[in-house]
């Protein structure tokens, strides 16, 4: 099993979930963060905002995805979330282990 975490532009979510529904998950998380990246220079237009000069506003949502169809689902993520301008989003991919995966290999 392998974990996705793309983290993204907040108006972009929903046009990922949607690009998501149809995909082979277990189970997704979707949670507001705040961020910062090389796109700092671009924070005043939130300086008279509630955001902090710090940060900006992301959206973090978490997949849970099979091994096999894992590369499935980060191309779709690309393909869905791309616009080619600076601060798109990380996606991260790990290793998650199953309580089954767990108790299995202590026995």
């Amino acid at each position: 099993m392998r974990q996705v975490i793309a983290i993204v532009k907040p108006y972009l979510a929903e046009k990922i979930l949607e690009g998501l529904r149809l995909a082979p998950l277990e189970a997704v998380h979707v949670r507001e963060v705040k961020g910062m990246g090389r796109q700092k220079s671009y924070l005043d237009q939130y300086s008279e905002s509630e955001y902090s000069e710090a940060f900006l506003p992301k959206v973090e949502i978490t997949a849970w995805v099979e091994d096999a169809r894992c590369e499935e689902v980060v191309r779709k993520l690309v393909e869905v979330a791309r616009t080619g301008r600076m601060g798109d989003g990380k996606i991260l991919v790990l290793a998650a282990e199953t309580p089954e995966t767990l108790i299995a290999s202590k026995h």
